[in-house]
């Protein structure tokens, strides 16, 4: 998944183990992810940064992209699946933006469904009740990108009539990678950070969707050799994105036993 890297400035051709020497020696460990010496982590700017991670019996590392969106977005659990193999993973599927406990069924499970990789999962109960509330922070980092330009080129127009003119949606198929989500979202704003490494520019669309915007990473090669044109705030992109974050708030409290006082 080395073209994962191409999101956040690393150009293809990169040396990926200079790479990884280089977050063993100069990372960190992260946080609720096991022995620090296989689960690294460095910082490039402004909340990117590289983490890098070996589980117990692999013999190969994997490198990838991470992103701290700086605010949370409510999801209802759908369904919050483990990996054997990555243990310190959990697959997420939920309702983004869920109505209030009160508000009338009408108003729906959420405001689209979406598919993430948490990265903490060590932080999760054993159990949690389904449309259970958490907060999270997630950023989609392209897979593959179908289509950036004026929303007139938007692929349904009915994507225009949903509230924030945003379609996401999980990919189902039995041989699509977890986490992965297809999207139509409008851009509002484009950041740009700087790759500290590779002096290169990274760009981060800022796309409008209900609650919170979706920071989405898009790679700059892989745009040109589709053919496919820079993004714009007010433009339109579609495509599939995977995404990943951490648990950000709404996990149930340590049950208190309750003491009753004679007097």
């Amino acid at each position: 998944m080395d073209f994962l890297l191409e999101c956040i400035g690393f150009p293809p051709g990169t040396d990926r183990d200079d790479l990884i020497r280089r977050v063993r020696d100069q990372g960190e460990p992260v946080p609720w992810r096991g022995d620090p010496s296989s689960h690294r982590r460095l910082p490039l700017a402004d909340g990117l940064e590289l983490r890098l991670d070996r589980e117990v019996d692999q013999d190969f590392w994997t490198l990838l992209p991470h992103f701290k969106v700086p605010y949370r977005l409510r999801v209802a659990v759908e369904s919050l699946v483990a990996v054997p193999d990555s243990p310190f993973d959990a697959l997420l599927i939920g309702w983004a933006a869920p109505p209030a406990p009160e508000a009338p069924e009408s108003e729906g499970e959420g405001a689209y469904r979406l598919a993430a990789w948490l990265t903490d999962a060590r932080r999760l109960p054993k159990r949690l009740a389904r449309n259970h509330v958490l907060a999270v922070s997630v950023a989609g980092f392209a897979l593959e990108v179908s289509y950036i330009g004026p929303n007139e080129g938007v692929r349904d127009r009915d994507i225009l009539e949903l509230p924030h003119g945003a379609f996401v949606a999980p990919l189902t198929g039995s041989d699509s990678p977890g986490g992965c989500s297809e999207v139509s979202l409008r851009v509002k704003e484009i950041r740009h950070l700087r790759n500290p490494i590779t002096g290169l520019t990274v760009d981060v669309l800022i796309t409008d969707a209900p609650e919170r915007p979706l920071m989405l990473f898009l790679s700059p090669w892989q745009l040109f050799n589709d053919g496919l044109r820079q993004a714009r705030p007010g433009w339109r992109i579609e495509g599939t994105f995977l995404f990943t974050g951490r648990i950000e708030g709404g996990l149930p409290g340590p049950k208190r036993r309750l003491k009753r006082a004679f007097g």
